[in-house]
């Protein structure tokens, strides 16, 4: 690791520490040149997160699952290292970088309804950090602990500073039911540094089940005290955006019904990896982007 400034430091003490945020949550304050309403900028403002139902239709969502049901059923696809599983049944949980593999997908991360969003909250050209399809699957989809995006990705990825937000395509229905995100709104203000030295390899294990880089359990109650618990639900076809700090988590699955989206992560052009800010070596490029980046081409795509 260089012997640059660390403005969100984790994992190096034995105690927790709160770090206020550093970077803007919205990067531009034009709102009303936005590509959404107004409104719902300044939610994600306030919240870290915001929810657009329905952006795609049900054609479009039944071509996207069609082709992702496809994938989980793929031999190649199912041996990748892009392909993660549940840590005990075994079943297919994630697939990575979808957007350099698989050409629809890759349209799908260019669409002009979702990237446009993110260029605007992220004030200039973007390119896909990460990339991914997730399952939760009925019965047996496992549930993944509280924790802030950013501080993983800052401290076993190096990216310098947030100017980066998730954009997950709901390819069922969200309900209360089958383990839907839960996000702490307001949360996305606030850098809870975590307790313990990060493990060589250990994205091999905190894909499955994170156990470094989780918030304490003080540091959660306070958080869940002062802002409480959002969930977002929505039928299929709607998009959740929510900023990379925002603390977010998820239950098990226990219902017959499964859950699946695909997940874009944007990053702004200026704000590419550097070296972690960990004394381990850097995660695979299919987890994180290591450049050299190049701004995305946003268009308006069709599926039909």
């Amino acid at each position: 690791m260089s012997s640059r400034e660390d403005l969100y430091p984790s994992r190096q003490l034995d105690r927790p520490v709160w770090l206020e945020r550093q970077d803007p949550v919205v990067y531009r304050d034009d709102l009303e040149a936005a590509p959404i309403a107004p409104e719902l900028i300044a939610q994600f403002e306030r919240d870290g997160y915001m929810v657009l139902p329905e952006l795609f239709s049900p054609e479009e969502v039944a071509v996207l699952r069609a082709e992702l049901n496809r994938l989980r059923q793929d031999e190649k696809t199912l041996a990748s290292d892009e392909a993660v599983r549940e840590p005990e049944s075994g079943a297919l949980r994630s697939v990575f970088e979808i957007h350099k593999s698989n050409a629809l997908f890759a349209r799908v991360a260019r669409d002009a309804r979702i990237a446009e969003v993110a260029r605007f909250i992220l004030g200039g050209d973007i390119y896909v950090h990460q990339s991914r399809m997730n399952f939760k699957p009925g019965f047996t989809g496992k549930e993944f602990y509280w924790h802030s995006d950013f501080e993983t990705w800052h401290v076993e990825d190096g990216l310098p500073r947030m100017r980066t937000l998730s954009c997950s395509i709901l390819l069922t229905d969200n309900d209360s039911n089958n383990g839907p995100l839960m996000l702490v709104p307001g949360s996305h203000r606030h850098y809870v540094s975590c307790v313990g030295e990060t493990p060589a390899n250990h994205y091999q294990q905190s894909l499955r089940k994170q156990e470094f880089g989780v918030p304490d359990n003080n540091s959660m109650s306070e958080l869940v005290s002062r802002y409480g618990i959002d969930t977002a639900t929505g039928p299929a076809g709607s998009v959740l955006f929510f900023d990379c700090n925002t603390m977010h988590g998820s239950n098990s699955n226990i219902t017959p019904a499964a859950r699946s989206n695909l997940f874009f992560v944007y990053n702004q052009v200026e704000n590419a990896l550097q070296d972690p800010y960990c004394s381990q070596a850097p995660r695979p490029s299919f987890i994180a982007d290591r450049g050299p980046v190049t701004p995305l081409d946003i268009a308006p795509q069709t599926y039909l």
